[in-house]
């Protein structure tokens, strides 16, 4: 026969078997379909395991808590009904899948609520190592039939191709008992180029006679740099002086003269990729502003009608593109471009000098983007530009370091600081003799913040153009 003691003793054990029992399914619910408890599980379960603590002391709230237990379960498995199927929430994403480096790339994610109640979720689509987005994620109420565009802003800190392979949610039930963590399938390649939006503003700057805005200068041409090419319409900005008085009259409309300058001329890039390109400033390595500056400048040879190769190396060639002239030239240094990263290996300079030797006989500019940072390397670029001089136009594009600049800039009486600033005096010190080193052997040197690199870069060269350097 069961004792009385014995049953009261088994009572007061009964809410948290209850309550064992009740978790099970919440485990299975994880582990098999994502759903998770929300944090108003406390609005219910509080009072609950209030009054369970009382059964110690008082086994008579056993009842009690039996009843507040099958209701709080009750209102819990109604909740999670109100979860709908993952197969009634669709998702799409637009996007452009060509994207400038460090620009804003806008994308939308078109969603189709198939359900019959309305839906509460947070939307979050796939952010790859070097893309992020703004906002990161968005709280949306999506009514029943209905579709949605949401957009947002990505930004890419790294050249290449992206796979956004997912969405993801997180799917609230009607009264927010549950949280269903919820992926949905939505492939997509985005691939980043070096900044293309600068070209578009150069070409608008150009039509408008208004260079200056960027940095361009009007160089003044010397020579026979003025040879008739065609007539045609006047536009805003044309020269007044260039005006054909005989073919307005007759025509009964402005007419201009149209001179050309001296084209078919070839200037070659040569991009370091080595350890010394890999210093990164406002999230963008220094190979980043190098390809930046190098499309700029190609896109303006190629409006001269003039060849543009490229030569991208570090402790070997990677790529080499053939110089060629047209604006279909454009792509192809586009995609040799967009997916090189530098790497932390010592750079061979005498490989890329061969390389561009036995593929480049004829006069051409060759523009060295690179670094320098040691003797070694400063003799080597030294020696090798220095023996283009005269067979070539060599052009070295150094870029700076904004620390060693601020530490020689801004110096600081506590000790250590002020030894810090001394050796990067003493480094810009050695920097500037070795450009004038360079200058002495016939090199052109461009010597720029990598974000400044373009504007000089440009001037350089139709400098040389106006100076028939070439």
């Amino acid at each position: 026969m069961i004792s009385t003691e014995w049953f009261e003793k088994t009572l007061s054990y009964l809410p948290w078997l209850v309550l064992a029992a009740a978790l099970m399914p919440t485990i299975l619910l994880a582990f098999i379909w994502k759903i998770f408890p929300s944090l108003r599980w406390l609005y219910l379960f509080g009072p609950v395991a209030f009054v369970s603590l009382l059964t110690i002391w008082n086994p008579s709230f056993a009842f009690f808590v039996i009843v507040l237990d099958g209701l709080a379960a009750i209102c819990l498995f109604v909740d999670l009904v109100t979860l709908i199927r993952p197969s009634r929430l669709k998702v799409e994403r637009i996007l452009a899948k060509v994207a400038s480096l460090g620009k804003p790339h806008d994308v939308v994610l078109q969603l189709s609520n198939l359900s019959d109640r309305t839906l509460h979720f947070d939307v979050r689509d796939d952010q790859p190592h070097g893309l992020s987005a703004d906002p990161a994620e968005q709280k949306i109420t999506l009514p029943a039939g209905k579709r949605a565009d949401i957009s947002y802003r990505l930004r890419a800190s790294r050249r290449g191709v992206f796979r956004l392979d997912k969405v993801y949610f997180r799917l609230y039930s009607l009264a927010g008992f549950w949280v269903r963590h919820l992926i949905r399938d939505s492939d997509s390649t985005l691939h980043v180029y070096p900044d293309m939006k600068q070209l578009a503003e150069y070409a608008m700057l150009a039509r408008t006679n208004r260079l200056s805005l960027i940095g361009v200068r009007r160089t003044r041409h010397i020579g026979q740099d003025n040879n008739f090419e065609r007539l045609r319409d006047y536009n805003d900005g044309d020269n007044y002086k260039h005006i054909d008085w005989r073919s307005t009259a007759r025509r009964q409309k402005l007419t201009v003269k149209q001179f050309q300058s001296d084209h078919s001329q070839r200037i070659v890039f040569m991009v370091d990729c080595g350890r010394m390109m890999t210093n990164e400033y406002q999230g963008l390595s220094l190979v980043d502003y190098a390809f930046n500056s190098m499309l700029m400048l190609s896109y303006v040879a190629l409006q001269q009608r003039d060849s543009v190769g490229l030569l991208c190396f570090s402790d070997r060639v990677h790529d080499y593109v053939p110089l060629q002239s047209g604006n279909s030239h454009m792509n192809r240094l586009l995609h040799a471009s967009f997916d090189r990263f530098p790497k932390m290996v010592q750079s061979r300079f005498d490989s890329a000098f061969l390389h561009f030797s036995n593929h480049c006989r004829r006069r051409s500019m060759v523009v060295l983007i690179t670094n320098v940072i040691d003797e070694v390397s400063a003799n080597q670029v030294t020696d090798y530009l220095g023996n283009l001089s005269g067979r070539h136009l060599p052009v070295l594009a150094l870029l700076r370091d904004h620390r060693i600049f601020d530490y020689a800039d801004y110096p600081d009486m506590d000790e250590s600081v002020l030894y810090r600033s001394a050796a990067a005096a003493q480094m810009l010190t050695w920097r500037n003799e070795v450009i004038r080193r360079m200058q002495r052997q016939g090199v052109l040197v461009v010597d720029a913040f990598p974000e400044q690199l373009t504007s000089p870069l440009v001037n350089q060269y139709l400098e040389a153009k106006a100076k028939h350097l070439l």
